[in-house]
């Protein structure tokens, strides 16, 4: 008996109640997230467990993923470096240097545009959206 994956559930899965934002930044993703930090009193911390590798031919291309989870509530927020070395996490996005996903609890609209806000505040940012789960086609890549 074969056992396959269900990778389309799975996926399905993970990004049920999640909202994910596209970030164009040109700064290091260190200095990112202690920006982040001090304006929202975050506190991102780069975590090494769930960093995404990826294959290509012969090289394995690494992006990391800070992760902060607010006090008193499931809530967490990841922040994923969508470049390495000329490879992308998501390459329907190249434009985008972060991607931030909020998952484990519901994050209402003013949220999100207090969060979009807050970001749009930060000097070198030049874009925030949001991004739709059905735009995304390489999602499971976001899987960890």
């Amino acid at each position: 008996m074969k056992l396959q994956l269900d990778i389309d559930s799975m996926t399905d899965d993970f990004f049920s109640d999640t909202r994910l934002l596209g970030i164009m930044a040109p700064i290091k993703d260190y200095s990112f997230c202690w920006q982040l930090n001090s304006l929202l009193g975050y506190n991102f911390r780069l975590n090494t467990d769930v960093e995404i590798q990826i294959r290509k031919k012969t090289r394995s291309y690494y992006f990391s993923v800070y992760q902060y989870i607010e006090p008193h509530s499931n809530l967490t927020h990841f922040l994923y470096v969508n470049q390495n070395d000329g490879e992308y996490l998501l390459p329907d996005f190249k434009h985008m240097d972060f991607l931030w996903l909020m998952k484990y609890d519901l994050v209402d609209d003013t949220k999100v545009l207090g969060i979009t806000s807050s970001i749009k505040s930060i000097n070198r940012v030049q874009l925030v959206a949001e991004l739709t789960n059905e735009k995304i086609r390489s999602r499971e890549r976001l899987i960890f």
